[in-house]
């Protein structure tokens, strides 16, 4: 079975800015859906000025991987589809949060963190994207770095907590570092943070950062999980050893 893709982006930049519309002319959103449907993959599309910002319960119960791509809008998103998305990944459902994703509310909810602190500039350096986990499913097929020739800078410090797994970092022009591709595990859910992708240069064009986004698609879709049990169940095993005193039922005698 296909896996089920949702590509989530503001799509404002794309309306408001003829430069990115050149760039991107069926959105971001539309870029990326297009390689991950050429990647056989079943891709759907959703924009902040959909109802309910496209993603209604229904959209995200068929969800295995949702794609996010934010940047001007983020205290437009509502709090009630926050929740929703974050209940999902806690379920199993995928996230890959792309570049100024970093200080969404959803990417926010899984850091804990105030993850929009960082540093930036927007003078179109090189980057130079390494691979520092060559074992990850993520890095699958890719050579041991990717060359960006233009892109915004974001530099260290990133105000995240320590990722699961470290996949990328980058280095650019100007002298800054950069985490850019991180992993975390929240619930049944797997997220992956992948820093490339300015809205005014055809990063989602290149095919070796489309290369990733397919492979972290693989990576964070969910998997066939055992059925598990919550709350005060029996003993697996016999249970031999008797208390004097039993505790049994006490915390449901308390006011």
């Amino acid at each position: 079975m296909a896996i089920r893709v949702t590509v989530w982006n503001e799509y404002l930049h794309e309306v408001q800015f003829p430069e990115v519309a050149e760039v991107y002319p069926k959105g971001i959103h539309g870029c990326i859906a297009d390689f991950l449907k050429d990647a056989g993959m079943e891709v759907r599309t959703a924009t902040l000025k959909e109802p309910e910002h496209g993603l209604t319960q229904e959209v995200l119960d068929n969800t295995d991987v949702l794609i996010w791509w934010g940047h001007m809008a983020h205290h437009q998103v509502a709090d009630e589809i926050v929740d929703r998305v974050h209940k999902r990944i806690q379920e199993g459902m995928g996230l890959i949060v792309l570049h100024s994703g970093h200080a969404s509310k959803i990417f926010q909810r899984i850091c804990g963190t105030n993850s929009g602190m960082l540093k930036w500039r927007e003078d179109g350096e090189k980057e130079i994207l390494w691979v520092v986990d060559p074992s990850h499913p993520i890095a699958d097929g890719l050579d041991e770095k990717i060359i960006i020739p233009h892109e915004e800078m974001y530099g260290e410090h990133f105000n995240i907590p320590q990722p699961d797994e470290l996949v990328f970092i980058s280095w650019f022009e100007g002298g800054e570092v950069f985490r850019s591709g991180c992993c975390y595990h929240r619930g049944k859910g797997k997220i992956f943070y992948f820093r490339p992708g300015h809205e005014v240069f055809p990063i989602y064009h290149q095919p070796e950062i489309q290369h990733v986004i397919i492979n972290a698609v693989k990576w964070a879709a969910p998997v066939q999980f055992p059925q598990e049990h919550y709350g005060n169940l029996p003993p697996v095993v016999e249970v031999h050893g008797k208390l004097e005193h039993s505790i049994a039922g006490l915390h449901e005698k308390k006011d």
